[in-house]
């Protein structure tokens, strides 16, 4: 190490909210390609949905295992962070099928890879990058998608259980929260007084 940037700094950068947010109309629209279009590689359609439905950036998908994918009785869930989310009965359908249909690209024979998504090289998950190109051609716009997915979610759940969903930092979650104008301190306390005025005397 040559320590040549040894006496650089930088200031803070405040984040400003989100850049690039799509309407929430045209997330639903850009997410009826992966449901229902069964021309496109299951695995590719799988990929899509979680950045569309759920927040995902390709370097999580690229990371995620066969042990994400929980079964049990009809009900399948992904867990993504601490929380397992429960799949629609479509997303579910093409979970399933990826974890017992997955295929290394490098080796066709292999299906015994823990990862969701095999790469090209026997036993490494497929790269990133390679998971953000497939994204892109199926015309998912990623920054834009991820923050319509957020701000939507954001609108539906406290901040610390859209960390712990999403694996996301609680800081993180916060901001967009607050960008969604979801203010579940203010709910909670409005909850609360309510509950006072109906107690009976």
């Amino acid at each position: 190490m040559q320590k040549i940037a040894r006496d650089l700094s930088f200031p803070a950068v405040k984040w400003n909210g989100p850049s690039q947010a799509m309407d929430d109309d045209a997330r639903w629209a850009a997410a009826r390609r992966p449901l229902h279009d069964d021309t496109i590689r299951a695995e590719d359609r799988l990929a899509g949905l979680l950045s569309l439905l759920y927040a995902q950036w390709p370097a999580a998908i690229s990371r995620l295992t066969t042990a994400h994918i929980e079964k049990a009785d009809a009900t399948v869930r992904i867990r993504l962070g601490d929380i397992a989310v429960t799949l629609p009965g479509p997303v579910a359908e093409l979970a399933l099928e990826q974890v017992s249909a997955r295929r290394s690209h490098a080796v066709l024979a292999q299906t015994d890879s823990p990862w969701l998504f095999p790469g090209g090289q026997p036993g490494r998950p497929i790269g990133a990058w390679a998971m953000g190109e497939r994204l892109r051609k199926l015309g998912i716009r990623l920054a834009a998608t991820r923050s319509t997915a957020l701000l939507q979610l954001a609108t539906e759940l406290p901040a610390a259980i859209l960390a712990r969903t999403l694996g996301i930092h609680i800081t993180v979650a916060v901001k967009w929260q607050r960008a969604a104008a979801g203010d579940w301190d203010a709910y909670a306390t409005e909850v609360s007084r309510r509950s006072e005025i109906q107690e009976p005397t």
